[in-house]
């Protein structure tokens, strides 16, 4: 799993240097990182949360910024909150911007997303400019996982503190030692030497 995500990371500050190094015209020029992640309930549910930053890397402000994501299927996926789109009415120079929203799997199964599209408005061009987010990785919504261990909590506190608790024992041992007389002197203190 970590190789997917060093691939992506890789993948995304490549694209941001490309852009930057593009962006030196005199014009808005729109990056965006699309991010989901699944979040299961103890119900047996699972929702997937879902955000988009967006970035202007260009040397002027972007207005009229609309954000869609319409790659999540009604029959796959219930929105619990937030929108797949929304509006900002501008986007200045070196500016971000961003928008979440969770949703709820109806279906087991492996789901790979499409890109969100960003529209914008230049005020020197008639058309709307695109723009498109990064993909996600392909998410396995509903899997079977094993079941969390019952003393899985032990093992978390005993990682964490472990070795404090130790520290503590030999300290406590130390002082019982100490404070507790020995049984053994008085023992001898009542024989008679011969």
């Amino acid at each position: 799993m970590a190789k997917p995500l060093i691939f992506t990371t890789l993948l995304s500050l490549l694209l941001l240097l490309i852009t930057t190094a593009l962006a030196s015209s005199d014009s808005p020029f729109i990056v965006a990182h699309k991010k989901a992640s699944l979040n299961r309930l103890k119900s047996g549910a699972e929702r997937v949360s879902v955000s988009v930053d967006i970035y202007n890397q260009g040397s002027s402000t972007a207005y009229d910024v609309s954000l869609s994501d319409e790659s999540w299927p009604q029959d796959l996926f219930d929105i619990v909150s937030g929108n797949t789109s929304k509006s900002w009415e501008r986007l200045d120079a070196g500016g971000v911007i961003s928008h979440s929203f969770e949703l709820e799997a109806k279906t087991k199964g492996m789901f790979n997303g499409a890109p969100a599209v960003i529209t914008f408005r230049i005020p020197t061009k008639a058309a709307l400019q695109e723009a498109y987010s990064t993909p996600i990785l392909p998410l396995d919504v509903l899997a079977d996982r094993p079941p969390e261990k019952k003393l899985e909590w032990v093992k978390r506190l005993l990682a964490k503190y472990g070795s404090l608790m130790s520290v503590l024992s030999i300290v406590v041992l130390f002082v019982y030692l100490v404070a507790t007389p020995g049984k053994s002197g008085g023992a001898k203190g009542g024989k008679k030497k011969r």
